[in-house]
């Protein structure tokens, strides 16, 4: 093993350090933001279901009797 000057050494782990502390902090990162996107496919997962029991209610209301327009507005007095 080659022994390195102390100055040099002490470089050296300085800069392990900070790429240590660098990494740390990315790893924190990605964990947020794996967060962030558990929780939004929770709510696009939400939104699809209400978009499939909407367009379901849109079919069960179009195979209702048909109304006339006189019906579905009231008269105005």
């Amino acid at each position: 093993m080659i022994e390195l000057p102390d100055s040099l050494a002490a470089w050296a782990q300085a800069r392990l350090n900070e790429l240590e502390a660098k990494l740390t902090f990315a790893e924190d990162m990605i964990d947020a933001l794996n967060q962030v996107v558990v929780r939004q496919q929770a709510q696009l997962d939400s939104m699809q279901q209400q978009l499939r029991l909407l367009h379901q209610r849109m079919q069960d209301a179009a195979q209702d009797e048909p109304h006339s327009p006189r019906d579905e507005i009231p008269p105005h007095y």
